[in-house]
C-alpha cells in the first residue's frame, strides 16, 4: 500500500460505524467513509466533533455544525499551502492520502535533471498541480469545473507559485486530450484523477469503468520521446489496483517500456493502529 504517513497539519483521529474523525489544522470534522464498516476504537474522542457531515437517506446530506468555524482556512504539506473548506458535499476540497503521489511525482521530477512537462487531468484544486510546480515542472491543470480552476489558483498563490509555469485550463478532460494529440503537444508526466460517474459540461454521461482505459489509452500518445511517469487514481470506485496496473502495462508499458505497479492507497489512523485505504493508485516509470 502506499501510504500517506508524512502529515502533521491532517491527521485522522479514529474511524468506526461509517464515518472517520479528522483533524484538519485546527478544526476536528466528522465525515462519512464507506469502507469503515468497523466499530469506533475511541468513541470519547468523537464529542470533539467541531462539524459532522450526516448523509441524508434520499441521497446527499449535509453538514451539521457544532460550532462555528471559518469559511475556509489553511493547512500545510511541508512547503506547500492549501485553503481547505466544508463543501456541500461532504468534501473538504483536498484529498489527503494523495501527498503520498506528491512525494513521488516530485522526486522523480527534481532527480529528473531537465525541464519537465507535467498535464494534470481533473485537477481539482490543485494539489498535485502545486506539488509538480513546486518541484520545478511546468504544469498544464486541467478542469471542467471554473470553480475548482479558481481555487486551484488560489492555493498555487498560497504556496508561493502565483509565478510558476502554470498554465490553467477550463475543459473537458477527454476534448483537451484530443486537442493536444492534433496539435502534436507532449508532456514528460501525465496525471489523472478521474471521477468515478459524472457529466460532461455538454450533458455526456462519463463512467469510470466504461471510459478510463480509452483516456489513458490516448493519453499516452501525449508522451513525450523521454516521459518520466504515469499516475492513474481510481476513489470510488470498484476497479482493483491490479486493474490500473493492467491498463498501465497495455498502454504506456507497451510503447515506452518502463515499469508499471500499482497499490491501495491509504492513510494511518491515530487510534486502534490501522491504515484507512483511500481507493487506489497505478503508477508508471520510466524506469
Amino acid at each position: 500500500m502506499y501510504i500517506a504517513s508524512d502529515w502533521e497539519d491532517y491527521k485522522i483521529i479514529d474511524t468506526g460505524e461509517g464515518d472517520k474523525l479528522e483533524r484538519w489544522g485546527k478544526y476536528t470534522l466528522r465525515r462519512p467513509d464507506p469502507q469503515v464498516i468497523w466499530p469506533m476504537y475511541a468513541p470519547h474522542l468523537w464529542d470533539g466533533a467541531m462539524a459532522h457531515y450526516n448523509r441524508s437517506s434520499s441521497g446527499g446530506g449535509k453538514w451539521d455544525f457544532k460550532r462555528k468555524l471559518p469559511e475556509r482556512w489553511e493547512i500545510s504539506y511541508k512547503d506547500l499551502k492549501f485553503y481547505v473548506r466544508p463543501t456541500g458535499f461532504k468534501h473538504t476540497g483536498l484529498f489527503p492520502e494523495q501527498a503520498v503521489n506528491w512525494d513521488w511525482m516530485s522526486g522523480l521530477i527534481k532527480e529528473a535533471g531537465r525541464p519537465i512537462k507535467v498535464l494534470n487531468l481533473f485537477g481539482y484544486t490543485g494539489g498535485a498541480t502545486c506539488a509538480c510546480a513546486k518541484a520545478g515542472a511546468s504544469v498544464c491543470h486541467v478542469d471542467a469545473a471554473k470553480g475548482m480552476v479558481s481555487w486551484a489558483k488560489e492555493n498555487a498563490a498560497l504556496s508561493g507559485l502565483s509565478d510558476a509555469p502554470i498554465r490553467y485550463i477550463v475543459d473537458d478532460a477527454i476534448k483537451f486530450v484530443e486537442r493536444e494529440i492534433r496539435r502534436g503537444n507532449h508532456y514528460d508526466g501525465i496525471l489523472m484523477d478521474p471521477p468515478s460517474y459524472g457529466r460532461g459540461p455538454d450533458g455526456s454521461v462519463w463512467k469510470l469503468e466504461e471510459r478510463l482505459y480509452p483516456l489513458v489509452e490516448r493519453c499516452s500518445l501525449l508522451l513525450s520521446d523521454e516521459p518520466l511517469f504515469f499516475l492513474i487514481n481510481a476513489y470510488t470506485t470498484g476497479l482493483s489496483a491490479s486493474v490500473l496496473k493492467n491498463i498501465l502495462v497495455k498502454t504506456v508499458v507497451s510503447k515506452k517500456n518502463g515499469v508499471a505497479d500499482a497499490q491501495e492507497i491509504g492513510i494511518p489512523v491515530q487510534q486502534g493502529g490501522i491504515v484507512l485505504p483511500c481507493g487506489a493508485s497505478g503508477r508508471w516509470m520510466a524506469r
